[in-house]
């Protein structure tokens, strides 16, 4: 009673993996499609050429720009990292463990506004966390795939917007928007948060080539990274912020922000030379905190002035310091991002780093000019479209789609969870276990309603019944199950009128009408025409719970009742078809996962 998932539950765990490796199976055969249909086309194309005996695309050259060098940078930068960021998902603490160990802290300290705003995103992950978790695992690697494999034209630009556009939704949901409305924002924490910067270099990608042809675009960026830098300067330095003491306190205060957070990632799960770093770290800012703090704020607001000015010489001085600060930060402080916890990215300096040297190339290396083979010949009556692609432009295009493809394996059943507002079997199964399938004689009963009339199995025939067995004054559990009938019933329908829910007191001391009725209004039942909470002499129930096995019995001296928490489902011709254990444990989510798995047995036991 009152128990909770593990981040470890196996059941979960499992029902994860298999759903990862049956995505991965529709993966393969949507690639071997792709392969398929870029060698019939191919095909096609070389039958067509033979035929007409004549080259295939005209050898005059066009002159087009190479990908810029900065560009590149960011694709591949970014492509790595998304892949990256959705192999970690594969973990097998995501299902239950992301919500309590990454989402939820990230979002504790924000205001009310960004809590309002996680928790309903975060509702979705509960709900339905095994089809969440394999979402985000997909889309990543698929976003991840796309910019590696497609490096220009509106393939490329389509892959950097879709980076954007699912960045800003981690941000905003998985992130809190990188903690930048909570107390304590710092450079040092990944301020303002890994994913907006992934969302920073989606937008570039995206745009178009041109928009690479000058210094124009190097500088902007580097002036934008320059100004951050020096507004995370100004934090840094704000007094009263616990940044500028190390393990001393100071008027009362706890010992400073820096060693408190790099002490607690010391002790998280991580290799032992990695350890030994963080905590030496640790003691070293402990014993040093205004010196350190010191030298992250020069750092910063020196580089991040520089960057400002556009001057290359300077510049590079700047980016050469800022790269090796974000290093420091990135082993000592961040623990590489992923160590501590329930990694799922790098964290923020990698990123950082990656649009800082591609401003800066931006700027030194711009994109040149190379003759090559023109793209295709010009359109003629009569040719179908596939007839004038390029084999390097259908190589691309396909390795594109099947990029989308991956993403989109990811995002369907995560938009088919979005909208089912039922929590999924799965978590009460892990909970309680798999339905027990049986099909015998459901014992016989014939108790009295709470509105005082007999009620035998025998007048129920016709209707099937999701029978189980709760104390009227319990506090506790019973409420919580109550509720899971009151929902199942709900989620019926029209179909409400063919099914009966039963409860029998579970309580030899509280059981008379009375009792059963304020119960009933209690929990809203009152309301529910197809509920009956049935009860007995002492004598009567005592043989009814021996029956169905339900153990009940004193706890405390009278002073609380010990009972089974197990459902039955009987069909119209009084034959037990399920038994369930109905532990709500800690109610919420769990709850109306019950529900959805008594609705499936109930839907069972009518067309058996």
């Amino acid at each position: 009673m009152g128990r909770s998932l593990q981040s470890g539950n196996p059941v979960i765990v499992s029902s994860f993996h298999s759903a990862l490796f049956h995505q991965f199976f529709v993966i393969l055969l949507i690639g071997a499609g792709l392969a398929i249909a870029f060698n019939v086309v191919r095909t096609v194309q070389f039958r067509h050429l033979k035929a007409e005996a004549r080259p295939r695309f005209p050898t005059t050259p066009a002159w087009e720009y190479t990908e810029p060098a900065a560009r590149r940078i960011l694709r591949t930068g970014f492509g790595l990292l998304w892949v990256f960021d959705g192999l970690l998902q594969i973990q097998a603490s995501m299902p239950i463990g992301l919500p309590s160990g990454v989402i939820q802290p990230s979002a504790g300290t924000s205001p009310g506004w960004v809590q309002h705003l996680v928790s309903s995103g975060l509702t979705i992950w509960t709900l339905h966390p095994v089809q969440a978790a394999t979402a985000s695992v997909w889309i990543q690697i698929g976003l991840g795939v796309w910019l590696l494999v497609a490096p220009r034209g509106v393939w490329s630009r389509l892959g950097g917007l879709a980076g954007l556009g699912w960045g800003l939704v981690v941000w905003s949901f998985g992130e809190a928007f990188g903690g930048i409305f909570a107390p304590g924002v710092s450079f040092l924490f990944g301020a303002p948060g890994a994913v907006l910067l992934y969302c920073v270099a989606g937008l570039l990608v995206a745009l178009p080539e041109r928009a690479w042809a000058t210094p124009r675009l190097g500088r902007t960026l580097s002036a934008g990274v320059g100004a951050f830098f020096i507004g995370m300067a100004v934090l840094q330095a704000w007094p009263g912020r616990g940044f500028w003491h190390g393990g001393v306190s100071v008027h009362g205060s706890p010992a400073g922000t820096l060693t408190t957070m790099v002490r607690q990632m010391s002790h998280t799960p991580q290799p032992g030379y990695l350890s030994s770093w963080v905590s030496a770290f640790a003691s070293f800012d402990a014993a040093h905190g205004w010196a350190v703090n010191l030298v992250v704020v020069v750092v910063l607001a020196a580089s991040g002035a520089a960057l400002c000015t556009g001057r290359r010489r300077l510049m590079l001085v700047a980016l050469t310091a800022a790269v090796v600060l974000c290093l420091a930060v990135w082993v000592l402080v961040q623990d590489v991002g992923f160590m501590g916890g329930t990694g799922t990215d790098p964290n923020s300096m990698v990123p950082l780093v990656l649009l800082m040297v591609a401003g800066y190339v931006a700027m030194v290396r711009l994109p040149s000019r190379v003759a090559v083979p023109a793209g295709s010949p010009p359109a003629q009556p009569g040719r179908p479209w596939w007839d004038r692609l390029t084999p390097a432009y259908l190589l691309r295009a396909v390795a594109a789609s099947g990029a989308l493809a991956i993403v989109l394996v990811g995002t369907a059943p995560l938009s088919l969870a979005a909208a089912n507002p039922n929590a999924d079997p799965i978590i009460s199964e892990a909970l309680d276990g798999t339905p027990n399938v049986v099909n015998m004689p459901a014992p016989p009963f014939a108790l009295t309603d709470q509105r005082g009339a007999p009620v035998s199995l025998s007048s129920l025939r016709g209707r099937t019944i999701a029978l189980t067995f709760l104390d009227p004054v319990c506090t506790s559990d019973c409420p919580l199950i109550a509720q899971e009938f009151k929902q199942a019933d709900e989620q019926l329908g029209g179909d409400s009128a063919k099914v009966e829910f039963v409860a029998i007191v579970a309580n030899p001391i509280y059981r008379s009408v009375s009792f059963t009725t304020a119960f009933d209004r209690q929990e809203g039942l009152d309301r529910v025409p197809n509920w009956l909470f049935l009860t007995g002499s002492v004598a009567q129930l005592r043989a009814i719970w021996n029956s169905y096995g339900v153990l009940v019995q004193a706890v405390g001296a009278g002073a609380m009742i010990a009972h089974s928490d197990i459902a039955f489902v009987i069909d119209q011709h009084g034959r037990e078809r399920s038994v369930l254990a109905d532990d709500p444990g800690t109610g919420g989510v769990v709850a109306q996962s019950f529900s959805s798995v008594l609705l499936n047995r109930i839907d069972a036991a009518r067309h058996a």
